[in-house]
């Protein structure tokens, strides 16, 4: 964490970040329109994220993400995101050029199934029922590449590498998308399959 007296209110880069995540896969047949402009028709992916100790911040997170290509590679691109932290939100847009706004959560009381819902500024954004389908497998290992355009805290975009680990459990997931919430337009896509990455341990920077 920065002590300087008048330094960020977040830690410094890398985060070394621990929790669970529950991810659906969505195909979206047209492009749609979001908030803050058209998404693509294509691959989509919706998550909620707990972040847990160790982790330099504990907070919950709701995030959609799609695969950019960037010449012969293929990146992530978060463009929809919110959190129920602050200095979460602060440092992600500083640090990495993540979009992230402020959001409430509502968690289900266990991981292995329950219902999320999150609202922003007031409005219903999203719900999702999850239930755990059978045993998961064992640790596998996680890398990706974000590629983030520029926000007004940063002087460009940002691409940041992203590795660890986690263990996949099969996963049901209903969704419902608040009508007049910023993520309506998802409810136009097809969903595609869950997965709940379990324990993950992400090196982030």
């Amino acid at each position: 964490m920065s002590s300087a007296p008048d330094g960020p209110p977040y830690p410094d880069a890398p985060w070394h970040l621990h929790g669970s995540m529950w991810v659906s896969l969505f195909w979206l047949p047209r492009a749609a329109e979001g908030a803050g402009g058209v998404r693509p028709r294509g691959l989509w992916g919706a998550a909620w994220v707990d972040y847990a100790d160790p982790s330099p911040l504990t907070y919950r997170e709701l995030l959609v993400a799609r695969p950019v290509r960037r010449g012969a590679a293929v990146r992530v691109e978060i463009t929809d995101i919110w959190v129920d932290s602050p200095a979460s939100r602060d440092g992600g847009r500083a640090l990495w050029a993540i979009p992230k706004g402020l959001g409430t959560f509502t968690t289900p009381a266990s991981p292995t199934g329950g219902t999320w819902s999150a609202e922003v500024g007031a409005v219903p954004t999203a719900s999702t029922t999850v239930a755990e389908r059978g045993r998961g497998g064992p640790r596998v290992p996680l890398r990706f590449t974000t590629d983030q355009p520029a926000v007004p805290e940063t002087d460009g975009p940002r691409v940041t590498p992203v590795s660890g680990s986690a263990r996949v459990r099969p996963l049901r997931a209903r969704w419902q998308l608040g009508p007049d919430g910023p993520l309506s337009w998802l409810a136009a896509a097809r969903p595609l399959g869950s997965v709940r990455l379990e324990a993950f341990r992400l090196r982030f920077g």
